[in-house]
């Protein structure tokens, strides 16, 4: 037996950027379910540092790059959803941080990069006085220097937590095995087959949205998509947990000629309230090849040189590997922006970057309005409740760190 039903978008894959699509499109008045293979926000979503940011990091060689000049509005953006002005409204989500900062070494080249990043950006960035710095830098020695950016810092579970608010009608699990395509002679999607132990749904579909991350690989193999390439850049993030850790939000320059942060610092806290450090930037993209112990040995010692007064004897350390997932570019690099392409009816989303969803939802729903798409009276798809369960929620990875197969080193 096939049931069937009816909507006229469906989106598959629940991290940020399909709820923040599947929330957006409904609110435009479109009828969209969103379909997610594992957990809601458990893949990069919830491995991120929550980083709104606006670009300095891309102007540190003293040129507004075309990534900079992209990524610099974004903040005020963000800022007006979390205050409640825009169709957006996120002011129950968690602020972390209102300001981030960026930390020189004791070294006259990087001080001249950070110097140059901070005035390619003039009016965004600030100089803090000794005076004005946050107490964890007054052991500093006064060789580096210290800015505060118009960056700041969410929660990504509570970020989570408000696009599934009020939407959970029609969000849907399975497993990837039981999706999947009904496609026409031009490889138009007509529809989505999910099977059923002793069934099967039939969801037609006016139009398909991959927001997957890596899962777009399948999906697009299924579906013959060609249009777009993926690309994957791994990471091998850092966490470490001490009783006498401050809070810190902070990008630390080093004195090479790299212009990604050789430390990237965010503050989280486990399930149980203690503070942990999660550190990312070029440690992370370097360390790829690493095992746990030598990621974390070189962790420990940019840590110590940037910061030389902290006690990390007692620090408990772990690190995991993460892919984020990437339109593929010319000698895979780094895409400037949110990338979508749409052939027939699939679109395939990547947006690059957490700070850039906005934009990329606000792309995507101008090309829907130009297009053949019509909004349906009448939703018919009420009744998927009953074959298809509610996504779990994911966790990240410091909240279920005594899970994990080594759940800690002391060194």
């Amino acid at each position: 037996m096939t049931l069937s039903y009816s909507t006229d978008i469906v989106i598959f894959g629940g991290g940020l950027a399909g709820l923040w699509l599947h929330k957006r499109l409904r609110l435009a008045g479109y009828h969209v379910i969103l379909i997610e293979t594992a957990q809601l926000g458990g893949g990069q979503t919830l491995a991120s540092q929550g980083i709104i940011h606006g670009g300095l990091k891309y102007a540190l060689g003293g040129n507004l790059t075309k990534a900079a000049t992209t990524i610099a509005n974004m903040p005020a953006r963000w800022h007006r959803c979390l205050a409640g002005d825009d169709a957006m409204d996120l002011r129950r989500v968690k602020v972390l941080s209102e300001h981030y900062f960026m930390w020189s070494a004791p070294s006259l080249r990087s001080k001249i990069k950070t110097f140059l990043g901070s005035k390619s950006l003039q009016g965004r960035i600030v100089a803090v006085s000794r005076e004005q710095r946050p107490a964890f830098f007054d052991p500093a020695t006064g060789k580096g220097q210290l800015y505060q950016l118009p960056d700041f810092v969410i929660d990504s579970t509570s970020l989570i937590t408000e696009l599934v608010r009020d939407q959970e009608h029609s969000l849907f699990h399975t497993t990837a095995d039981r999706i999947n395509f009904i496609q026409a002679a031009d490889q138009s999607i007509q529809g989505v087959a999910i099977r059923l132990a002793d069934s099967s749904l039939m969801i037609n579909c006016q139009k398909c949205i991959f927001s997957a991350g890596e899962g777009n690989a399948d999906l697009m193999n299924r579906t013959g998509i060609e249009a777009i390439a993926m690309q994957r850049r791994p990471l091998h993030m850092v966490m470490l947990k001490h009783p006498a850790l401050p809070p810190l939000y902070v990008h630390c320059i080093s004195h090479d000629l790299s212009l990604t942060p050789i430390l990237t610092i965010t503050t989280h806290y486990d399930a149980n309230g203690q503070t942990v450090w999660y550190l990312g930037g070029e440690l992370a993209e370097s360390g790829v090849g690493k095992t746990m112990d030598q990621q974390i040995a070189a962790a420990r010692q940019q840590l110590l040189l940037f910061f030389p007064w902290l006690e990390l004897d007692k620090a408990n350390w772990s690190s995991f590997h993460i892919d984020r997932a990437e339109a593929r570019m010319i000698n895979r690099q780094r895409p400037d922006d949110a990338v979508f392409i749409e052939q027939n009816n699939a679109v395939v989303v990547f947006p690059t970057k957490f700070t850039l969803i906005p934009s990329l939802a606000d792309k995507l729903l101008d090309q829907l309005r130009n297009s053949t798409l019509t909004k349906t009276e009448l939703q018919a798809v009420c009744g998927l409740r009953q074959h298809l369960p509610l996504p779990p929620t994911g966790r990240t990875r410091w909240e279920h760190w005594p899970d994990q197969d080594r759940s800690c080193s002391n060194l």
